[in-house]
């Protein structure tokens, strides 16, 4: 009987093949969504072994976080930029759990990140995440959380307020436009907690400064940060 379902998965995928959702490559049997080659040879950072990476310095002199992470780096038209386009725009919800597992696999090694209590997406406005049925972050972090063996919560931090794009403002002006846009339902849950943080991609940082603002306003409260790429 198994090698029926075997001989009939081959078969449906001659026909109709599912390919990587990186490099568009069709997927062999055993494969899930991003194929091995991709899965052993995307730009990785390895930020989980260098304390002092490009992305924590990004938040030095504006946020006392612990640490600061991205599992890659973002090239435009590169195959982490098919990952995060898939992720966000085509409903491919479950690329967020895979890089959360594999992101969450790399930070259990980190004395720092490993005593993560909370694991934090950056949240979406009810509006945005109901054009779109998801947040692609909160997939990010169940994975995350689910390696890392901690809680995932997404519904603490909220966004009060629907930004307009910030692809064209400058570093200032999307710091601006992140004013006072956030806040958290139950600070008491996360008093005295570390709290791990985590978006798609980081380009300025800005959106994660403006969250990360709210979460260390919570009394005894410690952040870190992840996301999937670091756009350079």
């Amino acid at each position: 009987m198994q090698l029926l379902r075997t001989y009939l998965s081959d078969f449906v995928s001659l026909i109709f093949p599912q390919l990587c959702a990186a490099c568009d490559a069709s997927l062999i049997t055993g494969e899930d969504v991003i194929c091995t080659d991709c899965r052993y040879n995307l730009p990785y950072t390895n930020f989980h072994q260098q304390p002092d990476n490009i992305v924590a310095q990004q938040f030095w002199g504006k946020l006392n976080i612990e640490a600061a992470y991205a599992l890659y780096y973002f090239n435009k038209g590169g195959k982490v930029q098919n990952l995060v386009h898939h992720l966000k725009y085509n409903g491919m919800h479950r690329i967020g759990n895979i890089l959360g597992e594999i992101a969450g696999k790399q930070l259990k090694q980190s004395n720092t990140f490993a005593t993560a209590d909370y694991v934090i997406p950056v949240p979406l406005h009810k509006k945005r995440l109901k054009e779109r049925g998801y947040n692609q972050s909160a997939h990010f972090a169940e994975g995350i959380a689910k390696a890392l063996g901690c809680q995932c919560e997404i519904n603490n931090l909220i966004r009060k307020v629907a930004t307009k794009t910030q692809t064209h403002k400058s570093r200032f002006a999307r710091f601006e436009n992140m004013k006072d846009v956030f806040d958290i339902a139950l600070p008491e849950r996360l008093a005295g907690k570390h709290i791990l943080l985590v978006d798609d991609v980081i380009t300025t940082g800005s959106t994660l400064e403006a969250c990360g603002t709210e979460l260390l306003k919570v009394p005894g409260s410690k952040l870190s940060i992840a996301t999937i790429a670091y756009a350079e």
